[in-house]
């Protein structure tokens, strides 16, 4: 008698097992269960953890609350300034009402999906190019807007859709490289042109700082030599100072000639002209004195500037 007791204890709680088993469910965090009986939907929806159902007769359907990343595939349209492009994104959406997902739409993901690239290529088709290309970030709100209306009903909310790539055609590429490349040569004229203008402003101010002092001049090209002489793969020619050679000109030419000494060889002279006559040779005199004092320092200059230019012919050689 105690042995077919415990016999049926035993069947008992085996069944009780198997029904445990058959009717234990799991709900993990980041999902939502949604309980059928008989093919009806419950009201409540089951949260995270450890749930029961009756076993052949209710069905848990669980349901990702995730957020999806979903690539849309690449479309090709024309734009509304008729240029071929094809241009892809991705959508990131969840769900935020379990049953409204289940319930009113077959597969969720697939209408998300066809509908993002039905939206995709109306808004190329709406764009200009240059929105495609510049403009992205008002481009994604109007594509966000456009699949979160139906997405509504779905149960469904868009988090956000970017557009990742825009695809040219090769012609459309080189036309846009050779207006880049036009726009950067206007660019690089314009700067070459004004520092053209502010170099000609300094190079005046210094010209007329260089003809108050003409020695500055002088040095300026003792320094512009200096700096071509470093390379030391030319050949330099320093010309003379033109100060110099009409300095040494006008030393060399002989006093002008009064009247009266040319009159005094064919008449007599009068006493006011012997004076005069005096007065002109001691003048000459002088000139002449002068005139050797001058031809003194044009030689003594002349050394110095072959002493000079035979100094820095060293320096160049050095």
């Amino acid at each position: 008698m105690v042995e077919e007791v415990l016999g049926v204890v035993a069947a008992v709680g085996a069944g009780a097992l198997v029904y445990l088993a058959s009717a234990a469910r799991v709900v993990k965090q980041y999902e939502r269960g949604l309980v059928f009986r008989l093919g009806r939907l419950r009201g409540d929806v089951r949260l995270p953890g450890f749930n029961l159902i009756v076993p052949g007769v209710e069905r848990l359907r669980k349901v990702n609350m995730q957020i999806v990343t979903m690539p849309i595939p690449a479309q090709e349209g024309i734009t509304r300034d008729n240029v071929t492009v094809r241009v892809d994104a991705v959508v990131y959406f969840k769900v935020v009402d379990p049953a409204a997902a289940i319930v009113n739409v077959e597969d969720y993901r697939f209408a998300v999906s066809q509908m993002a690239q039905t939206s995709l290529r109306s808004i190329i088709g709406k764009s200009e190019l240059d929105d495609l290309l510049s403009n992205r970030e008002k481009l994604n709100q109007g594509l966000e807007l456009m699949i979160d209306s139906p997405a509504v009903e779905w149960g469904v909310t868009i988090d956000r859709v970017e557009i990742k790539d825009v695809s040219l055609p090769d012609t459309m590429k080189r036309s846009m490289a050779r207006q880049a490349e036009a726009d950067r040569e206007r660019r690089a004229r314009l700067i070459n042109a004004d520092a053209e203008y502010q170099a000609s402003k300094k190079l005046a101010q210094a010209a007329r700082q260089m003809a108050d002092t003409p020695s500055a001049l002088q040095l300026r090209l003792l320094q512009t030599v200096m700096a071509v002489a470093a390379e030391k793969n030319s050949t330099l020619v320093l010309p003379i100072p033109v100060e110099l050679l009409r300095f040494l000109e006008r030393g060399g030419q002989p006093p002008a000639q009064g009247p009266g000494r040319a009159q005094g060889t064919d008449h007599e002279e009068a006493p006011g002209q012997a004076r005069t006559q005096d007065h002109l040779e001691e003048a000459g005199h002088a000139g002449a004195a002068e005139r050797a004092e001058i031809t003194e320092r044009a030689v003594g200059l002349t050394e110095q500037a072959g002493e000079a230019m035979e100094r820095l012919r060293r320096a160049v050689e050095q």
